[in-house]
């Protein structure tokens, strides 16, 4: 970046870390990129790899076709799974078609689905903390049998719930939750149903933890907070709440196309972070922005350094 002008109004940034990709994004994308190398394109996929739309088109342009039902993918060509897990049934017509597939599933929400299995091989009913809709959630609906299975979005529904045997319950979670708002469920749940079971560790996962924790060690040092991330992106809509939690104004922008110059006119030091599914490119096209109408001084926060990675599946480590 280039020594910025006298003239430009100075702006401190604190730039929070971790940010961005995470290790099942990571992975999910190098699964897209080893498929076209391995099969030739096109290779087809699910659902949006991950919610962002820079890195799907990146990847369309490489020879990836997004389609939402297997429906949509011809005989004859393979598929990817997105990193959100989709249900049982979904790779079983995979395998009744005779269609190549590969599971992006991440291992964070495949380790959820594991636990659905069992807890209802149990004989308990499942409390699932998340939000409706969500392709995670639907994903871990269908690994367990109509009717074993009650969403709780809230608080307010975790007061309702009536269960026909609450000595007989167990909670699990979408990975991609406010830790707070979760916490704050899973209490009442436990206060309501002491004897519910409860997952062996955590099931938000890491990154999403680490995010948030990042977030907060900024927000109330920063005028304002910019978390990049899709509208679809669950982690990075958390991450503008966690700021705001903390009394501090934020937005969610998809790229640097996004930014209001208008809202931070008053603006002395700007929060910036990236959910999981938004790779560190984009990050930086927000701060070369930014720089070309105020005199930067970056300074990045860490609260933790990470260093998983996943395997990828069988017969794509040397593709």
């Amino acid at each position: 970046m280039t020594d910025a002008p006298a003239a430009m109004p100075p702006m401190t940034l604190l730039i929070a870390a971790p940010r961005g990709f995470c290790a099942g994004v990571d992975r999910a994308i190098v699964i897209v990129e080893k498929a076209i190398e391995k099969y030739g394109a096109p290779v087809y996929v699910r659902h949006e790899i991950v919610h962002n739309k820079y890195v799907v088109d990146s990847l369309k342009a490489k020879g990836a076709i997004f389609v939402e039902e297997l429906d949509q993918v011809p005989d004859g060509v393979p598929v990817v799974f997105s990193a959100h897990g989709v249900p049982k049934a979904v790779p079983a017509k995979a395998e009744e078609r005779g269609l190549d597939y590969l599971d992006a599933t991440c291992p964070l929400v495949s380790k959820v689905h594991r636990q659905a299995e069992r807890q209802v091989e149990a004989g308990r009913h499942i409390l699932f903390i998340g939000h409706k809709g969500h392709p995670e959630v639907i994903g871990t609906f269908g690994q367990v049998p109509a009717n074993t299975m009650t969403l709780i979005e809230t608080v307010e529904d975790a007061e309702a719930f009536a269960p026909a045997d609450p000595t007989n319950l167990s909670f699990l979670t979408q990975t991609t939750l406010s830790v707070d708002d979760t916490a704050a469920i899973v209490a009442t749940l436990l206060r309501r149903f002491p004897a519910i079971h409860a997952p062996k560790g955590e099931d938000i996962c890491y990154a999403t933890s680490n995010r948030q924790t990042a977030v907060k060690a900024i927000a109330g040092k920063c005028d304002a907070v910019y978390v990049i991330g899709a509208p679809n992106s669950s982690n990075s809509l958390r991450l503008v709440e966690v700021a705001e939690r903390e009394g501090t104004p934020a937005r969610l922008i998809q790229r640097a196309a996004d930014i209001d110059f208008d809202w931070l006119k008053d603006v002395k030091t700007l929060g910036l972070t990236a959910g999981a599914s938004a790779p560190e490119i984009l990050v930086r096209e927000v701060v070369d922005r930014i720089g070309e109408r105020f005199a930067l001084s970056e300074q990045q926060v860490e609260t933790a350094q990470e260093n998983i990675a996943f395997k990828l599946p069988r017969g794509l480590e040397t593709a």
